[in-house]
């Protein structure tokens, strides 16, 4: 991730520092951005010339993880984006040491995906001066990034931020500073649902998947896109969500997903996953019930629309940059508040009182905001 970001910010012409603790790491960023240049050349994109120039600008060198001496290359950096291991602790001691080696002035940016903004910036002399820059993997190549202030960042901060990310060709959306902010919030039912509908019995993993697909219109499969992000990488945001949200259970992991993971089947890294990826292994066929395969993806949609409703609701972000997020960050076919609009709010909020009425779970209450507008009869975006 951070040799995608560093990569990106010398494409646009600004010279920087990449650094890391683990020389391994160094040597496998270098081989990173050198091979994702080549490839610009060959297609034409890039002169040899300017992938030269591109790596010229981009400092690389190991970083001591106890001394702030070692961060000396990023003493005259107006910017630093840091995209180290997911851990407070870890963050905080980071930013601490960067504060003693920039200028007053050198914002200090978090691409961190599940831990608060404000808990980071908490350890620092000037919070006002942190902000979330969340990009999504690969950053040279997704569109959208998340700028997520804390409480204590200042509103130049943000906008700036805001601004220079725009200037790179990304497509920037502005949430709070809440669990999962946008993405990794509103998209967790396409997850979670999915594996509630499989563990009840309801259909299995290919016919869950055919219905997302063929029927709903997304890329992948909730599982085969488990699959792809890594059954760890997965949980884990589950599991920060969950926990960070005081364990509502509308954000409740799954013991399946929790057994892969002890299993090391992580997905297609591993070789397995909720597939068999290993050489030899074939795919199992879907039921392809039209009947069937509505019914579960009315179940995971309504699901998705009422999260998406619900962070309007908790101000997670707007309506507009809500739908954006998840169009641009994950590929879904529809924004789903408009989504919502066309299905038509009455008939999503039917969907959602049956599964609540039939469950009794807190897990499929309606959003207020959803019952208000079927309520107003009004819909998003008027």
């Amino acid at each position: 991730m951070g040799a995608g970001i560093a990569q990106l910010a010398a494409t646009h012409g600004h010279t920087g520092a990449l650094e890391d603790t683990d020389s391994n790491a160094i040597m496998r960023a270098t081989g990173a951005i050198m091979k994702n240049l080549d490839r610009l050349v060959e297609k034409g994109k890039l002169t040899n010339e300017d992938a030269t120039a591109i790596r010229d600008r981009i400092n690389l060198s190991v970083a001591d993880a106890a001394e702030s001496s070692s961060l000396d290359d990023f003493h005259d950096c107006a910017l630093i984006i840091e995209a180290v291991v997911e851990k407070l602790d870890v963050k905080r001691s980071l930013f601490a040491r960067l504060e003693s080696v920039v200028a007053d002035d050198a914002v200090l940016a978090t691409n961190t995906s599940s831990l608060s903004i404000t808990a980071i910036a908490s350890g620092c002399k000037h919070p006002e001066r942190i902000v979330g820059i969340h990009f999504f993997n690969p950053p040279t190549v997704l569109p959208l990034v998340e700028i997520v202030p804390g409480l204590a960042t200042s509103p130049s901060v943000t906008a700036s931020a805001r601004a220079l990310v725009d200037s790179w060709g990304k497509t920037t959306v502005l949430a709070s500073d809440t669990p999962g902010f946008i993405v990794n919030r509103v998209a967790r039912p396409f997850y979670g649902e999915a594996l509630r509908v499989f563990e009840e019995g309801i259909a299995d993993m290919p016919t869950i998947d055919w219905a997302m697909r063929e029927l709903g219109g997304f890329k992948m499969g909730p599982f085969e896109l488990m699959d792809f992000i890594g059954n760890d990488v997965n949980y884990a945001v589950t599991r920060s969500v969950f926990e960070s949200l005081f364990n509502d259970p509308r954000y409740k992991p799954s013991l399946t997903q929790q057994r892969l993971v002890d299993a090391g089947f992580l997905g297609r890294k591993s070789g397995r996953g909720y597939y068999d990826y290993r050489d030899g292994a074939s795919r199992p066929e879907p039921h392809k019930d039209p009947a069937l395969g509505l019914l579960v993806f009315e179940r995971i949609l309504a699901m998705l629309i009422n999260e998406a409703a619900d962070a309007v609701l908790m101000r997670v972000a707007s309506p507009a940059d809500i739908d954006l997020a998840m169009t641009k960050g994950v590929n879904y076919p529809k924004g789903l508040l408009a989504w919502a609009n066309e299905v038509g709010l009455p008939r999503v909020l039917g969907w959602l009182e049956r599964l609540h009425a039939e469950y009794g779970e807190d897990r499929y209450r309606p959003s207020a905001l959803l019952r208000r507008m079927v309520r107003d009869e009004r819909r998003f975006f008027q």
